[in-house]
């Protein structure tokens, strides 16, 4: 059926049901990510097939500082709402028992300092013309899921503009020099998927569609990145790359500790 699609366990699901329920980031973060490819998954399967295998079977959600750090970011320019029902604790470390038992209490949890170094952020972002230019008009973490390259893939948007395109927000220590990091953290790849996932017949996505709004965590200088078709092209050839791994190493038949790398010098 048309609005039915068959995820990685072979079964089909009906999209409508699937794009409702990936509102709630317990499911796309949790049950969804063992059924669906995304950006993320490719990044790992390209680091070493092993990797996602024991990640996608094993790996608890732990987070980093850096990871907390843009969490916090998001939530309070894109979902303020769930941003104003975060729990702060006047606490100088995570280790302390008060925290600790703040998380019992509460779940997710953030230090004072958390927010009042995430507040200098929200600061500059929402003194930015050009910034709340490109994030008007639009509506904020919006899901998607389908088929790229006949696997499925999902996705969430940051910001969708009501018109077409695409606008990623990313916090980086440093602006000026994001084209580097855009490539060590494999943005092309997230550009290269959500650009065929968001497109629709109506409005087909191309390179031009698809932004990245950067934020300098030291410096709080605020950058627009656009997207070169190259850009978007070497993130096909990477999902293309990726999605070879993961027909050839992740599949029943096949034992993860056989997967070996040959060369010769």
């Amino acid at each position: 059926m048309k609005n039915e699609i068959q995820l990685l366990d072979g079964n089909f699901y009906d999209k409508s049901e699937l794009l409702n329920k990936m509102y709630d980031d317990e499911f796309y973060y949790g049950e969804l990510s063992k059924l669906a490819l995304s950006s993320s998954s490719l990044k790992l399967l390209l680091d070493s097939p092993k990797t996602y295998y024991y990640v996608t079977k094993y790996a608890k959600n732990e987070t980093t500082a850096a990871l907390r750090a843009g969490h916090l970011f998001h939530l309070a320019i894109l979902e303020p709402t769930k941003y104003d029902k975060i729990k702060f604790v006047e606490v100088q470390s995570r280790n302390s028992k008060k925290f600790k038992d703040a998380v019992e209490e509460f779940g997710e949890v953030y230090t004072a300092k958390e927010r009042d170094e995430n507040n200098r952020l929200i600061d500059a972002m929402l003194k930015n013309p050009t910034a709340q230019e490109l994030i008007r008009d639009s509506k904020s973490e919006v899901p998607a899921i389908g088929n790229v390259l006949g696997m499925p893939f999902r996705g969430k948007a940051d910001i969708l503009k009501n018109k077409g395109g695409i606008v990623d927000l990313k916090t980086t220590q440093d602006v000026q020099h994001f084209d580097k990091s855009a490539f060590k953290y494999k943005y092309h790849l997230q550009a290269a998927i959500y650009i065929d996932l968001f497109s629709t017949p109506e409005k087909p996505l191309t390179h031009e569609d698809f932004t990245f709004l950067c934020i300098s965590k030291n410096n709080l200088d605020i950058g627009v990145w656009r997207c070169s078709e190259a850009f978007v092209e070497y993130g096909r050839q990477e999902l293309r790359k990726g999605i070879d791994l993961y027909k050839t190493y992740i599949r029943e038949d096949f034992d993860i500790n056989d997967y070996t790398i040959q060369g010769t010098l």
